[in-house]
C-alpha cells in the first residue's frame, strides 16, 4: 500500500478527533469559566415593580406614573439578550407626559427565568395579566419584533384592554416559505424536534454561550443599526444574557417554538382595534405581505421610517415620536 493511502485513515481519524475535542472543550469552558450570574443594573432609570402572574410567574416592569392620561405599555423583542432596555428611548421620552410601563418579559431582565415550556400563548397571557392586574385600564401598547406577535395575540384575545397597538419591525409578514430559519422551522412544525436538539442538557448552555458571547451580540446588533450600536446597548445585552436561566427562552426562540404559524391570517387580520406598523429594512424580518394587510384593515396603517434597520426608535426617535403622536391623536376618541 502506498504511503498516501496508508496515511489517509490516520489523517481522517485525527480530523474526527479534533472535531470531537473542540465542542467538548467549549462545553467544559462554558461550565467552568463563563460567569452566568453577572451583576445586572436596571435597564431603565425608573421605579421598578414586580408582581406574580398566575400563568407566567414573577414579572418585573419599570414604570413612571407621575403624569395622568392613557397608559403606555412598551414590550421588547425576543432574542438571546433582550430586555426592557430595548424600549428605553421611548420610555424616557414619554415619561412625564403620560403613565409609562416597560416590561421585562418572562425569561428576561428581572422577570422569572425558570425552566418551563415557553409558548406564544404563555407570553400573550403574561401581557394580559400585566395590563389587567397591574395597570388596570386600557393601554396604548408598543411592541418590538417578535414581541409584536405576542401583543397582537393579547389584543385579539382582550380587545377591551387595548386602545391601540403599535408594532415596530414586527415579525410575521414574510411571504410563504420566506423568513429566517427560526420562522421556517415553526412553519414546518419541526420546532419541537429542533428545541430538543438545541436544548439537550449536555450542550444547551454551551450553545447559548456561543450565541450570547460579546462578539456575537455585537455582530447581531450591528445588523439592526445603520450606524454603530451604542456601546452601552452591547454592554447591557451581555450582562442580561449572563444570568441564571438566561438560556431558557432564547433556546425556545431559536428552535422556532415562539412564532405563531401564519400569524398574519391567524392573528393580525383578526385584531379589531387600531394598529400602526413602523418598519424599514430589517435583517431579521421581511414585509412582503404588509401592504395587503394594511389595505384590508381601515383602522391599520404603516409608516416607513428610513434609513433604519429594525430599531428606528434608537436611530430616528423624533420621526418615530411624531408618527406615534399623530396615530394616537387620530384615534384619541375611541373607547
Amino acid at each position: 500500500m502506498s504511503r498516501k493511502y496508508s496515511e489517509t485513515p490516520a489523517a481522517l481519524g485525527g480530523l474526527v478527533g479534533t472535531a470531537a475535542i473542540l465542542p467538548a472543550a467549549w462545553i467544559t469552558y462554558s461550565k467552568l469559566f463563563v460567569d452566568h450570574n453577572l451583576p445586572l443594573p436596571d435597564a431603565i432609570p425608573a421605579a421598578k415593580a414586580r408582581f406574580t402572574s398566575e400563568s407566567a410567574g414573577n414579572i418585573s416592569y419599570y414604570h413612571d406614573k407621575s403624569s395622568s392620561g392613557r397608559p403606555l405599555l412598551l414590550i421588547h423583542s425576543v432574542n438571546a439578550a433582550a430586555s426592557a432596555y430595548e424600549m428605553r428611548p421611548l420610555f424616557e421620552h414619554y415619561r412625564g407626559e403620560r403613565p409609562v410601563y416597560a416590561v421585562d418579559l418572562p425569561g428576561y431582565g428581572f422577570s422569572d427565568r425558570a425552566a418551563r415550556n415557553y409558548t406564544a400563548e404563555f407570553f400573550e397571557r403574561a401581557i394580559i395579566d400585566l395590563v389587567e392586574d397591574e395597570i388596570g385600564e386600557p393601554v396604548d401598547a408598543v411592541a418590538l419584533s417578535l414581541g409584536s406577535e405576542f401583543l397582537a395575540r393579547a389584543a385579539q384575545a382582550k380587545p377591551d384592554w387595548f386602545h391601540s397597538i403599535t408594532l415596530i419591525s414586527p415579525s410575521g409578514f414574510n411571504a410563504r416559505g420566506g423568513g429566517r430559519a427560526t420562522q421556517r422551522v415553526s412553519a414546518n412544525e419541526n420546532s419541537d424536534t429542533a428545541y430538543k436538539l438545541l436544548a439537550f442538557p449536555i450542550w444547551g448552555q454551551a450553545l447559548f454561550d456561543l450565541i450570547a458571547s460579546r462578539r456575537s451580540i455585537q455582530f447581531f446588533l450591528e445588523k439592526s443599526f445603520v450606524g454603530d450600536p451604542p456601546d452601552e446597548f452591547v454592554d447591557y445585552s451581555y450582562l442580561t444574557s449572563h444570568q441564571p436561566g438566561a438560556a431558557n427562552v432564547p433556546l425556545h426562540f431559536v428552535s422556532g417554538r415562539l412564532f405563531t404559524p401564519d400569524v398574519k391570517t391567524a392573528v393580525y387580520e383578526k385584531v379589531t382595534i387600531p394598529g400602526l406598523i413602523i418598519y424599514d429594512e430589517d435583517y431579521y424580518s421581511q414585509f412582503d405581505t404588509l401592504p395587503s394587510l394594511v389595505g384590508q384593515k381601515e383602522n391599520w396603517q404603516a409608516a416607513r421610517i428610513t434609513p433604519t434597520r429594525g430599531l428606528p426608535h434608537w436611530e430616528r426617535l423624533p420621526e418615530v415620536i411624531e408618527t406615534l403622536n399623530i396615530f394616537w391623536q387620530n384615534h384619541a376618541q375611541q373607547v
